[in-house]
């Protein structure tokens, strides 16, 4: 998922101003007027809402005068612009400020993790990571200057985005089954331009059919106390990602090199694999695969939770930043196998002065909190291009932050 960027001066600014009621929200002017079509995609799809119970106050408090963004096309189909490699991509991540915050995070909601775990069986680092990564730990400004209105949004998508048209338009009825089920108001459901919301950014489909009731307080929500979103997001790696209890994801190792298949660690250990660490596999007789994701660089032997975690989000690289994230939270080491090429990730004040130097010299980074979004990288990438440094790949790491202390 797209994460968030410094928060002192966004990307995206909030369509809203605080107090503009329901109806500008949903028929701001900060969108366009309904290109031609939509009105009569609204109405026709009324009857299938109809249909799927969707009571005629629901249709129209949230469908009766809503606007279609039109700027998710712009989202759906851009293409990346930053080509991180691997070991950028977990230094982003596992980043000094997500450890410091994750573990203050931790200190402050220990018996919902303890509870958690006991309910679920989910690793608590796991659960930290996910929060860090997906919302800045439910920071409220993440909400407020990076999130949208979902339903003009996933009404512009169930309109006129041809290839999962029926998948835009099931998650459209789920959204308004939540509002019908007073679970949330169309004002609060704020979220990614493709309808993730909240702590943990889960889909409407999430929301419904995993969400629950976790801090009892009547109703399933993504929102306001953490306790829902991190509650069901361990359902939801337990049921949908099979997570096994009592296993970690897995260990970096040395050793046999390109070997595959699944095998027991005892029997990863016999053919010469060991801990980088040198500790013993605490769980000999569980399972794992082994993965080299960049030749020459660290190996892992992954469990089925890793793949659990893939489950959220279906790539290689993701589950790793947050397997190594979620250890790192919890005191444990960097990986002891640098990857080819890697620098050592900048540390919070090395950040936050990379950010300063690039604001003063005209590349804005969106502020200097020490975290690193699109903003900053698109700072880092421009400043690269103006002095000729390659690759110009958005990346703010120690060669940038060298030549900006040049004065270049």
């Amino acid at each position: 998922m797209k994460q968030p960027d410094s928060l002192l001066s966004p990307t995206r600014r909030t369509l809203l101003q605080a107090g503009i009621g329901a109806t500008a929200l949903l028929a701001s002017p900060a969108l366009a007027a309904a290109p031609p079509g939509f009105d009569q995609w609204r109405d026709s799809f009324r009857a299938r809402a109809q249909g799927k119970g969707i009571s005629d106050a629901t249709w129209n408090r949230v469908m009766g005068r809503i606007e279609p963004d039109m700027s998710v096309f712009k989202q759906f189909r851009k293409q990346p612009e930053f080509h991180e490699q691997v070991w950028q991509y977990i230094n982003r991540r596992v980043s000094d400020w997500r450890i410091t915050n994750g573990r203050e995070a931790l200190r402050k909601n220990e018996a919902l993790f303890a509870r958690i775990e006991q309910d679920f069986g989910v690793e608590r680092g796991t659960l930290l990571a996910l929060w860090g990564v997906e919302s800045a730990f439910g920071d409220p400004l993440v909400q407020q200057n990076h999130m949208r209105p979902i339903f003009p949004s996933l009404a512009a998508l169930a309109w006129n985005e041809p290839r999962r048209r029926a998948y835009w338009e099931t998650e459209l009825i789920n959204a308004l089954r939540i509002v019908d089920r007073g679970w949330g108001t169309p004002e609060e459901m704020r979220g990614s331009w493709a309808g993730a919301m909240g702590h943990t950014q889960w889909m409407p489909e999430v929301w419904l059919n995993v969400g629950i009731d976790y801090d009892r307080d009547g109703k399933v929500s993504p929102f306001g106390r953490p306790d829902d979103a991190l509650g069901s997001s361990a359902k939801y790696l337990l049921n949908r990602g099979k997570y096994r209890r009592g296993e970690h994801w897995g260990y970096e190792v040395r050793g046999a090199s390109g070997a595959s298949g699944s095998r027991s660690y005892a029997a990863w250990q016999s053919a010469g694999v060991t801990r980088a660490d040198g500790k013993p596999f605490p769980q000999p007789n569980a399972s794992a695969q082994m993965w080299t994701p960049v030749a020459g660089g660290p190996t892992f032997l992954l469990g089925p939770n890793f793949n659990a975690v893939k489950s959220y989000n279906p790539s290689m690289n993701y589950a790793l930043a947050i397997c190594h994230l979620g250890d790192r939270i919890l005191g444990g080491p960097t990986f002891i196998q640098p990857f080819p090429g890697s620098e050592r990730a900048l540390t919070l004040a090395e950040i936050q002065e990379m950010q300063t130097r690039l604001t003063k010299a005209g590349f804005d980074t969106g502020g200097t909190d020490g975290r690193v979004g699109n903003d900053t990288m698109k700072a880092v990438r421009d400043y690269q291009t103006k002095m000729g440094l390659l690759p110009a790949d958005g990346y703010g790491g120690l060669k940038v932050l060298a030549r900006l202390r040049q004065g270049g």
